[in-house]
């Protein structure tokens, strides 16, 4: 009986509370880039972005959109590339985040997929900024959309700037609606989530941008887009013909000085 007893006491004793604690968003971050061990630079984010162009070969593509490389096929699904996407996937992105394990290849699972793969470019661009040091100042994200709205708040390290008004600089972002959102202005940010690409600028003339973005032709390209004195629309009108350039992200890389 005295037994019995004790039984049902254990049972009605309530399991102890095991509390998980919160993952950081970057414990999966390189310490050079997490602490980091040099000032965020726009040297350093265009050197990386170069560095990934070299490694997809140096890619130029100065004609009309497209969704596989000049010579055909993916480049991203080649072996060794499709690893180094999944590499913008695993460090662009805060640790937890539903899409970090992503690859262009095969899916958070290891699953091939069965339609699409997921674009990759806002995971190259939040890559590039994460490695190059910008901490907690960058909204990382998989949808450019997030922080093209953040810089049209002046949050962190972005200050978003009209395209007729703003002169691109290298280390700027300049940006794109796509899709359903092609009719997007910069007046209309920020707004509710949309379609959009951006590319991160690496040199500049008076009449040129040099840009480098990610999943432009399935592979980290390199493009030029024509301007006025730095200006993408002059005047209002977009010069580029191909693609409506609708907003410059000014990265604040001096607001990350210690």
């Amino acid at each position: 009986m005295r037994v019995w007893l004790l039984l049902l006491v254990a049972g009605c004793t309530p399991s102890p509370v095991v509390l998980t604690p919160p993952v950081p968003p970057d414990q999966h971050v390189p310490d050079y880039a997490r602490r980091p061990f040099e000032p965020f630079s726009r040297t350093n984010a265009i050197a990386i972005a170069l560095r990934e162009w070299r490694a997809f070969g140096s890619m130029v593509d100065d004609g009309p959109p497209r969704a596989e490389a000049p010579g055909g096929g993916r480049t991203d699904n080649q072996p060794g590339l499709w690893q180094r996407v999944g590499d913008y996937w695993w460090f662009g992105l805060d640790a937890g985040s539903p899409d970090v394990a992503l690859t262009p290849r095969y899916d958070a699972s290891g699953a091939p997929y069965a339609g699409a793969a997921p674009a990759w470019s806002a995971a190259f661009i939040s890559y590039v900024m994460r490695t190059a040091g910008a901490g907690t100042g960058f909204p990382y994200s998989p949808l450019h959309a997030d922080y093209i709205n953040a810089a049209a708040r002046g949050a962190g390290v972005l200050q978003a700037g009209a395209p007729d008004r703003m002169a691109a600089v290298p280390g700027d972002i300049i940006c794109l609606p796509r899709g359903e959102a092609a009719g997007l202005r910069y007046a209309d940010l920020p707004a509710p989530p949309f379609t959009a690409h951006c590319d991160l600028v690496v040199g500049a003339t008076p009449s040129v941008l040099t840009v480098v973005g990610g999943n432009v032709g399935a592979s980290v390209t390199m493009k030029h887009v024509p301007v006025a004195d730095g200006l993408l629309a002059p005047g209002g009108r977009v010069l580029d013909d191909r693609y409506n350039w609708f907003a410059v992200l000014r990265v604040r890389y001096e607001a990350m000085l210690p």
